[in-house]
């Protein structure tokens, strides 16, 4: 039952936002899921070194993150990283979910942030991600 935890990236230039998405995902997003951790990221260098090192199962950005958003940097890793990791991207604005389409991002969440439909996304996301690719 020794399951490794799954890592979450979190990234927002605002450790109010980060915080925000960490409470509201939780430690455990699904019952069938085991325990996240989390790995803050303040800036885009962040980011960049995680990603890159594969010790990302899921990243969540902020969209409204400054100088760089979420939705470009979004964008910026589904062409850069081969086998990239599933990203959900937090916007404020319901209208911001088509940016978020464009982006490539796997999810939206929407501020103000829902705890039931944070987790759910999450974990819709992570189980998606788990499922074993079979090779015929």
């Amino acid at each position: 039952m020794g399951e490794q935890a799954m890592r979450i990236l979190v990234f927002s230039h605002k450790a109010e936002v980060r915080e925000a998405i960490i409470n509201a995902v939780g430690r455990r997003p699904a019952a069938d899921l085991g325990r996240v951790d989390y790995t803050e990221a303040s800036g885009i260098s962040e980011v960049l070194v995680e990603m890159d090192a594969g010790n990302v199962d899921l990243a969540i950005l902020d969209g409204e993150a400054q100088p760089t958003g979420g939705i470009g940097l979004t964008r910026q890793l589904k062409n850069e990283i081969e086998d990239c990791p599933p990203i959900v991207v937090s916007v404020r604005r319901k209208d911001d979910r088509w940016l978020a389409t464009w982006s490539q991002a796997d999810a939206v969440l929407v501020h103000p942030l829902d705890p039931l439909t944070a987790a759910e996304t999450v974990a819709d996301v992570l189980r998606a991600r788990r499922v074993p690719v079979v090779h015929g």
